[in-house]
């Protein structure tokens, strides 16, 4: 079963090739062990790309997605859907393509194109509940197989918010001589106990879909009524209480009445909904259509098994054997990665270092709706 959406299946290619910038691309990693321990006998990882590498191979920006991202980055020719980054990549934009080669990976374990647990293992049917437990340091390892492949010498810069934020500051850790800048916007060093929390909800929420049937759903119906609540739960956190209350307050859903409901089992139950019970549904909905469950817990505990000083003595330990320049940003109102993690980092770093806040009424997500705030930074701090 193919997760890629249908309108990027005709451009899958396994190399660059002349196909024009923007085009998702596969590169075929070879087999692959995971960090605890799972094995793969081929890894694909997916990716899209702007500009053009230099004869140096060290003009290359890498952008790493959040948790449900995919490689759209900004829109192209071959691609003009708007990207989630729209405002920052692009000719003449803070990421600027005339200069810099930019590469935007699928992460492995997902559902855009690299290898996932609904990709066919080798027996035909999908992964399913046999696909291994994947960590940020995974992810790293194998998107440096791709730029390797792709003749990048050097990363200028890698970048990423929420999630991608916790790929960047990994490859800052992990690869301190290949990385001169990077930046982290809303994400900290490690998953704390309330993020873990968090996303433990959300897994929960699908595996305990009765459809779920231990990750091996694929010939059936697929566990969407479980994914659509992981997505309430999480959607809940990138946003605040004075957005919700300032864009719904407590008004109904239409002609519904938020009292009203129906006898069901000599019980009455309530159907009508408030707006910002629509709204939630709507989100869930519109995730389901995408997303793979599957994919949705393998990057979830990703998330949760974050954290920059595992094996390496700590948190500050490892930031402090970090030699490339940082950009780090934090949402003003976020209240899944408070700004004070941002600034933990910051502390840690070698050197003196801002964080950077971004002003945003609408929480976690002003890391997307409102990036435009850092093209000075990322121009500067960055050197782009």
């Amino acid at each position: 079963m193919s997760l890629v959406p249908e309108e990027k299946v005709g451009a899958v290619e396994n190399d660059l090739g002349t196909r024009p910038a923007g085009a998702l691309r596969t590169y075929d990693a070879g087999p692959f062990t995971f960090e605890t321990g799972g094995h793969l006998p081929a890894v694909t990882v997916a990716y899209e790309t702007w500009g053009e590498l230099n004869t140096a191979g060290d003009n290359a920006v890498l952008v790493a997605h959040a948790l449900t991202g995919d490689t759209h980055v900004a829109s192209s020719p071959t691609d003009p859907a708007i990207g989630w980054w729209e405002g920052l990549l692009g000719e003449g934009r803070p990421i600027d393509t005339s200069r810099w080669f930019v590469i935007a990976p699928a992460m492995v374990g997902g559902c855009y194109g690299s290898t996932g647990p609904g990709s066919a293992a080798p027996d035909g049917t999908p992964w399913g509940s046999r696909f291994p437990f994947v960590t940020i340091r995974d992810s790293v390892h194998l998107e440096k197989r791709l730029l390797d492949h792709l003749g990048v010498t050097r990363l200028h810069s890698v970048v990423g918010g929420s999630m991608g934020g916790a790929r960047a500051l990994e490859w800052a850790a992990t690869y301190p001589e290949f990385v001169r800048s990077f930046g982290v916007f809303a994400c900290g060093a490690a998953s704390t106990a309330e993020q873990i929390a968090f996303g433990q909800a959300q897994v929960l929420a699908i595996r305990n879909d009765p459809h779920f049937n231990g990750g091996d759903y694929y010939a059936g119906p697929h566990p969407e009524a479980g994914l659509g609540l992981a997505r309430r739960i999480a959607h809940i956190t990138y946003r605040t209480e004075a957005e919700l209350g300032l864009r719904f307050g407590r008004a109904p859903q239409g002609a519904e009445n938020p009292l009203g409901g129906t006898e069901l089992a000599g019980r009455r139950r309530r159907t009508g909904r408030y707006q910002v019970e629509s709204y939630l549904d709507h989100q869930a909905a519109k995730l389901t259509q995408r997303f793979d469950p599957n994919a949705y817990i393998t990057l979830a505990e990703a998330l949760i098994s974050h954290d920059v000083g595992r094996g390496r003595g700590g948190v500050a330990a490892a930031l402090a054997q970090v030699s490339a320049v940082p950009l780090l940003a934090a949402v003003d109102t976020d209240r899944l990665y408070f700004p004070e993690q941002s600034q933990q980092i910051a502390d840690l770093l070698p050197g003196e270092h801002q964080v950077h806040l971004i002003t945003s009424h609408i929480g976690h997500d002003g890391f997307l709706t409102s990036a435009e705030q850092l093209g000075r930074q990322i121009r500067v701090t960055l050197g782009l």
